[in-house]
C-alpha cells in the first residue's frame, strides 16, 4: 500500500482520526493579491488547462504558478516539491509519491519540515483525493516529530487546478473545510495558503 491506497474511511479508522467538517475553517483568512505576472498566466494558463483536461495540464499551467508565487511572496525561506518519494513508515503505509509538498524551510535539496501536503485530484473529483491527502499529513506529522520540529499543525489541499479544498491535522483531529474554492479567486487561495506558511489559519 502506499498514500493514494487510502480512501477517507480507511485513514480515519487505521489512524483513529476524528473528522470534523467546519463550512468555515478558512474564512477568517484575509486575500493576497497576485502578482501582475500570475494574473496574467493564469488568464492565459487556466483555459488552456481546463480545455486538456489532464493531471498534467492543470498541474503545470495552474496549480505550480501559486506555489512559485508564494515561494517569491516569502523570498525563497520555503521549500517546494513536487513528485517527490516521501517514505516516513512503510510499516504503516506512509509511503509513495507526493504531489506537491511545502515546506517551512528554505532547504531545497531534500524535505526537511513539511507542513503542507497536496494532492491532485484524480479525474477531477476532490472527495476521492481526501484520503491520500490525510495520508500524507499524517507522515509530514510523524516526519517532523521524529525530526524534532515543532510544528502544531499540518495542512492538506486538494485540488483540480479549478477548485480547492483546504485541510488542517492537530494531534488526531483532521478539520475539513466544506468550502471549495475556485481558482477565480485567486487572491483568497494565496491568502489561504499564506496563512498556512505562517501557522495561523
Amino acid at each position: 500500500m502506499a498514500y493514494s491506497d487510502f480512501t477517507l474511511k480507511k485513514v480515519v479508522q487505521e489512524f483513529q482520526l476524528t473528522l470534523l467538517e467546519n463550512e468555515n475553517l478558512f474564512d477568517a483568512c484575509g486575500s493576497v493579491e497576485p502578482s501582475a505576472f500570475l494574473t496574467e498566466t493564469l488568464n492565459e494558463n487556466v483555459p488552456l488547462a481546463l480545455s486538456i483536461s489532464t493531471e498534467k495540464a492543470r498541474s503545470e499551467l495552474i496549480i505550480i504558478n501559486l506555489f512559485i508565487e508564494l515561494r517569491k511572496k516569502y523570498a525563497h525561506k520555503i521549500s517546494l516539491f513536487s513528485g517527490v518519494k516521501f517514505d516516513v513508515d512503510a510499516s504503516k503505509n506512509l509511503n509513495g509519491f507526493c504531489d506537491f509538498i511545502i515546506s517551512s524551510s528554505p532547504e531545497q535539496l531534500f524535505i526537511t519540515a513539511p507542513i503542507i501536503a497536496v494532492v491532485e485530484a484524480k479525474n477531477e473529483n476532490i472527495i476521492s483525493g481526501l484520503g491520500q491527502c490525510i495520508a500524507e499529513m499524517i507522515a509530514a506529522q510523524q516526519f517532523n516529530a521524529e525530526e524534532k520540529q515543532e510544528i502544531k499543525t499540518i495542512y492538506g489541499i486538494v485540488t483540480t487546478g479549478n477548485a480547492w479544498k483546504f485541510l488542517k491535522l492537530v494531534d488526531r483531529d483532521v478539520f475539513i473545510d466544506m468550502k471549495e474554492y475556485h481558482i477565480d479567486n485567486t487572491a483568497k487561495i494565496l491568502g489561504i495558503l499564506a496563512a498556512m506558511i505562517e501557522q495561523k489559519a
